[in-house]
């Protein structure tokens, strides 16, 4: 699926994106991740090992939230589903998305902030998401009475 560039640049600059998974009840997990936002698909940051990782190696089926604001007419966002492949970070389709990644967190890694990240998370993995299907919303748009590209929400 081809995402609409203008929802792309619009989120992909955002700090955090929710990943919900399906856990082996059949219940949803839901986690905040870093990630990045390349033109062939998402990827998110994750402890290989973890509940998040167990649970996509069991059902790759993934929903994805990227939402900003405070206000209610401020709230703004964009959903994306669709299936996660899991990739190792040292993986050699990883270079570029690293990249990326490493210039996104980099005030956040500066000083001991790498060293206490990698002492947090030893197994670096990253969950490659190529969207299926994405909706975005913007409840300022609903406020002067125009329903937006993604709908009412």
């Amino acid at each position: 699926m081809i995402v609409d560039e203008l929802v792309r640049r619009a989120f992909r600059d955002l700090p955090t994106a929710r990943l919900a998974t399906v856990d082996a009840r059949g219940a949803p997990h839901v986690t905040a991740l870093w990630f990045v936002w390349h033109e062939d698909g998402l990827y998110l940051s994750v402890r290989r090992g973890s509940r998040t990782w167990e649970h996509v190696e069991r059902d790759p089926r993934v929903s994805i939230v990227i939402d900003r604001g405070r206000e209610w007419t401020e709230l703004a966002g964009v959903g994306i589903e669709g299936i996660a492949e899991l990739l190792p970070a040292e993986h050699p389709q990883m270079r570029a998305p690293m990249s990326a990644w490493h210039e996104k967190y980099r005030s956040m890694l500066a000083g001991d902030g790498f060293e206490r990240f990698t002492d947090a998370v030893p197994l670096l993995g990253f969950l490659r998401v190529e969207p299926s299907e994405v909706r975005s919303w913007d409840h300022a748009w609903h406020e002067r009475g125009i329903a937006g590209p993604g709908g009412r929400s």
